[in-house]
């Protein structure tokens, strides 16, 4: 990817919702562990197109847990890492994919080598995003997939 820093602030909504400015990926790093704003779960919802539920699904939390952090101060690392995680996995879809609503759509789909589930099911751990990256590659070099 030309540059993943930009695309994945992109998909976070910027850096007027993340509250600062981020040049370097240990500029990232720090806001992930200082914790995200809340209003970083809307941009990502809005960008990725995933309801609540999804975006809770893929984030390994209660749809109740995640509408609670919507409403308090900031999140926790974790959860804040967790989001960076499906920013890059959509970012990396969009690029490699070629546009957002084709990205959008593979990523909602069952997928053969994931084990017959969706992608963004499947990143609810880091292993499983990595396995989602590694198909995504394989569909952007004309790999099997």
């Amino acid at each position: 990817m030309v540059n993943e820093l930009r695309a994945v602030v992109r998909e976070l909504g910027g850096e007027r919702t993340l509250g600062c400015h981020l040049s370097s990926d240990g500029d990232l790093r720090q806001a992930i562990r200082e914790g995200f704003r809340p209003l970083v779960v809307e941009e990502l919802m809005r960008a990725s197109g995933l309801t609540l539920k999804e975006l809770a699904g893929a984030l390994d939390l209660s749809p109740r847990s995640l509408q609670r952090r919507r409403r308090s101060g900031r999140l926790a690392a974790y959860e804040s890492d967790r989001l960076y995680r499906l920013a890059r996995i959509v970012a990396v879809a969009n690029e490699y994919l070629g546009d957002r609503q084709r990205a959008l759509r593979w990523l909602k789909r069952p997928n053969r080598a994931l084990g017959g589930i969706a992608p963004v099911a499947a990143i609810d751990t880091e292993l499983g995003a990595r396995q989602v990256e590694n198909i995504l590659g394989r569909i952007a070099y004309g790999g099997i997939s």
